[in-house]
Order: structure tokens, then C-alpha cells, then sequence
């Protein structure tokens, strides 16, 4: 087991650190994932260490990951600590943004949040939302870093501008292999004008899976409950795009799928003969309680991954959804408005092009439609060169 040592553990650890946290006006962005090597939210720690902490600003599901996916959440007073709460999730997508009023009187801003690895995971955006702010307030931000959970592989095409969205601000994979510091940097790259200090993960190397080395893992949303789902999630969150249930309203959100109208045994079959590697479907039935079909019973698969060295998440997601589109007539795309968005379909937004919606629609060869969905060398370029140097 790999001995890490995060960002927020290190300027706890720091006594320069902590003098120059002593004479600032401190905010915090941060949710449950905020936490110490001794599991203590970092809101305590700092208040602990007699860190005036005057504001805190939450991510999507809240500071303290109450909401569930795409509900807003209102200003309010953290219930534990008693410090004002700014959301950066409201009905609209300027509230997203912190405004003027949000970053008043604020010295310093550490921003602490576990990614997992996805692209379509919007604590990614809010960083660099609440960094570019920042930046042009003149505030000073510290990024503490933390583990990408799901290791190195990178999966996936990149986004393109027509369907740029709250799930896509930035074109990267569906997978990116990189750290939250790691994206903010990419972004930099990429022309958004960010100004942070990095204080990264000590000891960690990209090719550790979050249960290889010893930082906590804390549930970073309702529907994230383990390593397994973070596995699954690159690909499985494609299912929000369409009519079939990705398993919310389960207690296995993303490793579940199915609807009422799925023949789970023909489903099953339609995917073995794609070979896909380090995975295995096995036939459930199950009634969210919540969502999609919402206390109606569902047929589908359980996704049971057999070697993640192989296992590619994006794969299996696209696999699931062409092998549905192709043998049941009921399947859909969604329809409904998705993360701000209302007149793009929401399966482009995720696939970050309108092209694989097509393709499927066409009843292109699962061959076919993979050969068009890879990683372009000049996006691994680009991902390569915001990788920090100590975590290789």
C-alpha cells in the first residue's frame, strides 16, 4: 500500500504554510471529499489550526454531497461549521460562475475536490470556474491536489465547441488519466487564463488505483458510492443520453442498466459476441426507487469487471448503447433538458459529438463506430504535457 501524502495534509503539515493562512481571510471550496489522512473535514482542520475561514463555496450535491444529480442547491450556513455557504450549483448556468459579490473580502482560495477521473464530472469545471474568478479578482488560489482514483488509461475522443457543456467545458477525453490540478493546468494550455498554486500529491504515481495507497476514499456523490462505480463511470454515464436506467435509485448506480422493456438473456447475448475484455454481464432484474422507471421492475446486467488492467470503461459504455439502439425498439435518446442544455441532445453532449449519435442511428458496424471514437494523438499531446512530472 502506497503512503501518499495530498495537498491539504501537506500546508497542514507546513508551518510556512500555516503562518501565511493565519493572516489571510480564507475561503474554501470544497465538498465531503475534503478531508485529512485522519478523515477530518478540512472546513475542522483549518478552524483547528486558528485558520480564519470566512467563506465556503460548494460544488455540485452541496458541500456536504446532500443533493442528488442536477438539483440545485441554495446559499445557506453550513449546518456543522456555521460559516456562510455560497452554492456554485443553482437553476441557471451564470450560477455557476462565483460572482464579485461571492469573492468579496476574500485574502486567499484553496480549493480541495475529489475528481474521479471523467470527463463529464463537473467538479472539474467549478475549480476552473472559481480559479478563473479568482484570477480576475487578483484573489490567491491554492489547488491542494489529490489521486485520480482510476489510474492511467486514457479513453475516449475529445469534446468539440458545438457541444461544449457543464459536462464538457474543456476538450478531454471521456477517461483523462489526470489529476484536478492536472485539468486546471490543461485548461491554462488550452487559453483559460488561470493563475493557482499546485500543491500536489506527494508519493503517488498515476498508476495506482485508489485502493493501492492509503488517502481515504470518501464518497464524492450520492450516485459514486465506490472505487468499482469510479471504474465504470468513463463509460456508464453515457446511459444518461437515453431511455435506459444507469442504475440510480439502486445501491449500485452506474454498474446496473436496464429498463422494462430489455430482454436481459438476448441483451447478454448481443454483447458477448463483442469480446469486450475484463468484463463479465451478469442478468439482474431491479426497481429504482428514483429517476429512470422509477419503482418499476427492470430487466438488464450487472457489470462485474474481471481484470481492470484490460477492462476499457468507454468501450463497454458504447457497446451497451449500440447493442440496446440495435435490438429493442423502445430504446430512446433522452429528450429532456440536460445540465443547462436544452436543444442539444443530451447523448452528444456526453459523447462530445452529434457524430456517434448518427452513426448508430445509421446502423453502423460496432467495429465501425469504435474505429471513429479513439483518442486522437494530438489530444494525447496535449494531456501528456499537463501532467506534472512527479506523478509520473
Amino acid at each position: 500500500m502506497q503512503n501518499v501524502l495530498c495537498g491539504a495534509d501537506r500546508i497542514l503539515s507546513d508551518p510556512n504554510r500555516l503562518r501565511i493562512l493565519r493572516t489571510r481571510r480564507v475561503a474554501l471550496l470544497a465538498n465531503p471529499t475534503s478531508v485529512t489522512a485522519d478523515f477530518e473535514h478540512l472546513i475542522d482542520a483549518l478552524i483547528a489550526k486558528n485558520v480564519s475561514l470566512i467563506r465556503l463555496f460548494g460544488p455540485e450535491h452541496g458541500i456536504r454531497g446532500e443533493a442528488q444529480d442536477m438539483i440545485s442547491v441554495k446559499n445557506n450556513i453550513d449546518p456543522i461549521s456555521k460559516i456562510k455557504t455560497i452554492s456554485l450549483y443553482g437553476e441557471k448556468f451564470e450560477q455557476l460562475i462565483p460572482s464579485k459579490e461571492d469573492l468579496k473580502d476574500i485574502d486567499l482560495m484553496i480549493v480541495d475536490l475529489q475528481d474521479i477521473g471523467a470527463r463529464y464530472y463537473t467538479y472539474i469545471y467549478t475549480a476552473m470556474f472559481v480559479v478563473e474568478a479568482c484570477t480576475k479578482a487578483g484573489i490567491e488560489v491554492w489547488v491542494l491536489d489529490l489521486p485520480n482514483p482510476i489510474a492511467n488509461p486514457v479513453e475516449g475522443p475529445t469534446v468539440y465547441k458545438k457541444v461544449t457543456s457543464f459536462v464538457g467545458m474543456l476538450p478531454l477525453p471521456n477517461r483523462h488519466s489526470l489529476t484536478i490540478g492536472e485539468v486546471l493546468h490543461f485548461a491554462r494550455l488550452k487559453g483559460r487564463k488561470l493563475e493557482f498554486e499546485l500543491i500536489t500529491v506527494k508519493n503517488w504515481n498515476r498508476s495506482l488505483y485508489a485502493d493501492q495507497h492509503n488517502a481515504p476514499w470518501i464518497m464524492p456523490s450520492p450516485n459514486m458510492p465506490t472505487l468499482d462505480t469510479a471504474i465504470v463511470y468513463p463509460g456508464m454515464c453515457l446511459i444518461e443520453g437515453t431511455n435506459l436506467s444507469e442504475g440510480r435509485g439502486t445501491t449500485r448506480p452506474f454498474e446496473i442498466v436496464g429498463a422494462p422493456y430489455i430482454n436481459a438473456n438476448y441483451w447478454r447475448e448481443e454483447l458477448r459476441k463483442l469480446h469486450l475484455p475484463g468484463v463479465r454481464f451478469r442478468l439482474t432484474s431491479f426497481r429504482p426507487t428514483f429517476q429512470k422507471w422509477a419503482n418499476q421492475i427492470c430487466q438488464g446486467l450487472q457489470i462485474h469487471i474481471t481484470d481492470r488492467q484490460v477492462y476499457n470503461s468507454f468501450k463497454v459504455g458504447v457497446a451497451l448503447i449500440w447493442t440496446a439502439a440495435s435490438c429493442f425498439k423502445a430504446f430512446q435518446w433522452r429528450k429532456k433538458a440536460y445540465e443547462f442544455v436544452n436543444l442539444i441532445p443530451a447523448i452528444d453532449l456526453l459523447f462530445g459529438s452529434d457524430k456517434p449519435r448518427i452513426s448508430i442511428e445509421n446502423g453502423t458496424s460496432f467495429e465501425q463506430l469504435m474505429t471513429t471514437l479513439h483518442t486522437s494523438n494530438e489530444l494525447l499531446e496535449a494531456i501528456n504535457a499537463a501532467k506534472h512530472h512527479s506523478y509520473q
